[in-house]
């Protein structure tokens, strides 16, 4: 195998005998074919568009395909050969409704191949076998390690479009041009010989995409379950039957809430369910008892102590300890062997193990948090926050977002919340917000040093919030006492990079380390044109963002 679709990734260059997230090499052939699969299914989806065909099945089956490969999502080496076979059915549908479209438009179809023609192999190994013709090194041996990591770059932005316009097309939002630029964009990956100037322009429309995306998962959260509310949440435990619900999917919470009111369990969010504790739809449920452990890599341990039922929504699942994988439970896209799935939005066998479980016998050492930071909730207070930046009380705001790791480096992130002057705010996105939650940040004139605006999936809220300062200072946002600080991890970070960069936002610094499909002549364009640094020392970084001269 070989895969550096991720920020742990192997020796900083790639996974080649399993993946650090625990994807083995079967798995890893498997996604690789299903990311090959739709490409096909682009080919002629998108070629269908352009004479005003679509269909709703094959857009959204190309979401859930290309969210299914990210990291973190799925395992089941059985649940992907079922997607695979429906993706040749998918495929199959896109060729006759292409084939129609130039019939009534009186034009004869291209003769489409490679991935177009795939077929699935009769067995699983057979499938395997044809993942492994179609991973990222035998494109390396044509195209060469820059073409293929622009491609990649491409690739996993559109894998964070895809998981975004997912989330909203569960709530009931969707957009006929993000579906539109997933499928050129993956038919545009098939060209056999693009230019970086191409990929280039094409990452830049993927941001130009997320964007879109980004504000309309914003509205599909805000429509149905409220703008966020400044909403103070417990931290811990209280006595009583629990389930744990983590991942990112809103609407299983509240299906959840609904089907264990009244049963005397309670409900605990965990990792980047935090922010949900602060929509009103959510909150109302009085039997949302509050948050209970850290970011999604420490689950194997949290989850362990946890003495209830868990669900997992998206992605973000590790290998479960044997001490708790009769008690997990997976929907949506996720999957891990020997997991229980929810498919249908019941979720009676999660209660049943929930009350068979012993529950929480004592109260936690509860700490409070503040939630429900999103953009209302700050533009609501903009006037109090302009005229603190205006009189000089707050001299600069720090955005401290992104994905959390286990790797080395990540304490760089609290300890800049430490080094932090007492004038200077910090924004937080994301379960990167895990590393500085346990800082005691403190006020200024009543605005809370940490505001945490959300989700990864709530990145539109900080741009909302940056432009609407922005315009307020008569500036754009690269003219703001305003530094992003950007914890990556996976593609839906990739998705939101390529966001700020169709924005314009320059001299963002990555880390803990640069991707390892960036390859040196394409980290230098990006240099060159925005400015993008890799982190460095904290004291040496903090002193940079302020202008402070380090001689």
């Amino acid at each position: 195998m070989f895969c550096y679709q991720c920020e742990q990734t192997a020796s900083r260059t790639g996974c080649c005998i399993t993946g650090i997230c625990g994807k083995n090499p079967e798995t890893a052939a498997l996604q690789d074919l299903l990311v090959d699969a739709t490409k096909g299914i682009s080919k002629f989806a998108h070629r269908s568009r352009e004479l005003g065909a679509s269909d709703k099945d094959i857009d959204v089956f190309a979401l859930e395909a290309l969210f299914t490969t990210v990291t973190n999502v799925n395992f089941d080496p059985e649940r992907l050969q079922s997607i695979l076979k429906e993706a040749a059915s998918i495929r199959d549908k896109a060729r006759e409704i292409y084939n129609q479209a130039c019939s009534d438009a009186g034009k004869e179809p291209e003769s489409l191949n490679g991935s177009a023609t795939w077929e699935p192999a009769a067995d699983l190994d057979g499938l395997i076998a044809q993942g492994e013709n179609v991973g990222i090194q035998k494109r390396v041996e044509t195209l060469g390690p820059d073409i293929t990591g622009l491609e990649e770059l491409l690739i996993y932005g559109v894998k964070g479009v895809a998981a975004y316009a997912k989330h909203a097309q569960t709530l009931g939002q969707e957009s006929d041009e993000v579906y539109a630029f997933i499928h050129e964009a993956m038919d545009f990956v098939t060209r056999p010989n693009p230019t970086v100037d191409e990929l280039f322009t094409m990452n830049m429309r993927c941001g130009e995409a997320a964007v879109k995306v980004l504000a309309l998962l914003d509205q599909a959260n805000t429509s149905t379950y409220g703008h966020p509310e400044p909403t103070e949440v417990m931290w811990g435990h209280i006595p009583g039957k629990a389930i744990l619900v983590s991942g990112h999917d809103l609407k299983d919470l509240e299906e959840l809430l609904k089907q264990t009111e009244g049963k005397g369990i309670n409900v605990y969010t965990h990792g980047e369910m935090l922010p949900a504790l602060g929509y009103p739809e959510l909150k109302k449920y009085k039997h949302l008892a509050g948050h209970y452990g850290g970011a999604w890599m420490r689950q194997r341990t949290e989850f362990s102590q946890f003495p209830g039922a868990i669900l997992m929504t998206t992605n973000c699942i590790q290998e479960p300890r044997e001490d708790y994988k009769g008690r997990i439970f997976t929907s949506g896209l996720v999957a891990w062997p020997g997991v229980t799935h929810i498919a249908d939005g019941d979720f009676s066998a999660v209660i049943e193990s929930a009350l068979e479980a012993p529950g929480f016998t004592d109260e936690g050492e509860n700490k409070k948090l503040m939630v429900g930071f999103g953009h209302n909730a700050v533009l609501g207070i903009a006037d109090t926050v302009i005229g603190a930046v205006k009189s000089g009380a707050i001299k600069h705001f720090f955005l401290i977002g992104g994905c959390d790791g286990s790797e080395l480096g990540r304490n760089y992130y609290t300890d800049l919340a430490e080094m932090m002057p007492h004038d200077t705010v910090a924004l937080t996105l994301g379960c990167g917000k895990f590393r500085i939650l346990d800082v005691d940040m403190g006020e200024i004139g009543g605005i809370p040093r940490r505001i945490d605006m959300g989700q990864c999936n709530d990145s539109f809220s900080a741009i909302k919030v940056a432009q609407a300062l922005a315009d307020a200072f008569g500036t754009d946002v690269n003219g703001l006492p305003l530094s992003l600080v950007i914890s990556w991890f996976e593609q839906k970070a990739v998705c939101v990079l390529l966001a700020l960069l169709h924005l314009g936002v320059k001299d963002i610094r990555l880390g803990p380390k640069l991707p390892a499909f960036i390859t040196p002549n394409v980290l230098q364009v990006l240099v060159e044109k925005f400015d993008i640094k890799p982190i460095h020392g904290v004291r040496q970084d903090l002193d940079a963002m302020l202008g402070v001269d380090a001689a």
